[in-house]
């Protein structure tokens, strides 16, 4: 694949994260979008939000919201969901069930996931990987950052370190879900979280 600017793969886990991401790395890459996410359970729930980011995929090439509040341009991207296999993703997490949100299950499922965009970023030519996941107040970007810098450095790629929650990123993020009117979920993904939201 040929890049006019250079190639990012982004790990998208919702739309309603994804959608501010975008739109600020699309100014400096040429942003391919790779939605990842086989923690998401149940299954019902993974459609919703695969669904939800198809959606942001189509408005996002919409020139509609030049009135909005958030300045958001034009942007074309690719979008490509992974295998959904909720079962490998609990083998790596296997013994960390009862770990506290935010430790050291967080951290498996972190990695686990990064290392599948990462193969993927270097099967498309892309010289940078990057994740959304640091826009949400409820995940570390001091956690996130080495583990996505660790990783992409095994595929010859370079990580794009953010927190994107920063400068009202998250803000950003919750008035463009609004605006279009993306399904915003009500706990991370895994069953785990649920329980623990619940």
């Amino acid at each position: 694949m040929c890049f006019m600017r250079p190639g990012l793969l982004l790990h998208t886990c919702c739309a309603p994260c994804a959608a501010h991401v975008i739109v600020e790395l699309n100014r400096e890459f040429e942003v391919n979008a790779y939605f990842y996410n086989p923690n998401i359970q149940p299954q019902e729930e993974y459609g919703l939000r695969w669904e939800a980011m198809e959606k942001l995929a189509f408005q996002l090439k919409q020139p509609f919201l030049a009135e909005s509040e958030v300045s958001l341009p034009q942007v074309d991207f690719e979008l490509t969901a992974g295998k959904y296999d909720p079962e490998r993703w609990l083998e790596a997490v296997n013994g960390l069930e009862d770990e506290p949100e935010g430790g050291a299950r967080c951290e498996a499922c972190y990695r686990f996931r990064l290392e599948e965009v990462a193969r993927f970023a270097k099967e498309k030519g892309c010289d940078w990987l990057a994740t959304t996941l640091t826009i949400s107040p409820h995940k570390r970007a001091e956690m996130i950052n080495p583990i996505g810098k660790e990783v992409a450095e095994q595929f010859g790629l370079r990580f794009y370190e953010a927190d994107f929650k920063k400068k009202d990123g998250f803000k950003i993020s919750c008035r463009l879900s609004r605006e279009l009117d993306l399904y915003r979920q009500t706990y991370c993904g895994c069953v785990f979280s649920q329980r623990d939201n619940n």
